[in-house]
């Protein structure tokens, strides 16, 4: 059970908010991906004011065996593949199965959450709808 991970200690005062996955967010690099080495990757992600459609607005899959989010701030609304529509609001959290098809519809201006993953490098993927979604369209 133990792992050769490091201790951290991520200070709130000495964040760096950076690009990342997304260009309506800034990312906040918690330090668990160096801390697991890439086991896990932690970071607070939040609405940056840029208003743009983006691909993740599209279904989409992450290639990751583990997948957590609470909310911080805020709220958004996503459409799970066999799971429908749900709005996360602030204190809620979601843990979303590894490789379920999903996309985001719409967010706060405020919206900002923590997110846990592993791996840390895990891709995200365009995919088509699921089929139930596709027929609901026709």
């Amino acid at each position: 059970m133990a792992k050769d991970w490091n201790f951290v200690h991520n200070l709130a005062e000495e964040a760096a908010w950076k690009p990342g996955l997304r260009e309506i967010f800034d990312y906040r690099d918690l330090g668990i991906e160096d801390g697991t080495h890439g086991d896990y990757v932690a970071h607070i992600i939040r609405a940056n004011g840029k208003a743009m459609e983006d691909k993740v607005q599209q279904w989409h899959i992450h290639d990751c065996t583990f997948q957590f989010v609470q909310v911080l701030n805020g709220w958004a609304t996503f459409e799970y593949e066999g799971q429908g529509v749900h709005t996360i609001r602030k204190g809620d959290a979601i843990l979303q199965p590894p490789m379920i098809k999903h996309r985001e519809i719409a967010c706060s201006e405020d919206f900002e959450v923590l997110e846990i993953v592993a791996p840390a490098n895990f891709e995200t993927h365009i995919v088509a709808p699921p089929a139930a979604t596709a027929e609901a369209a026709e």
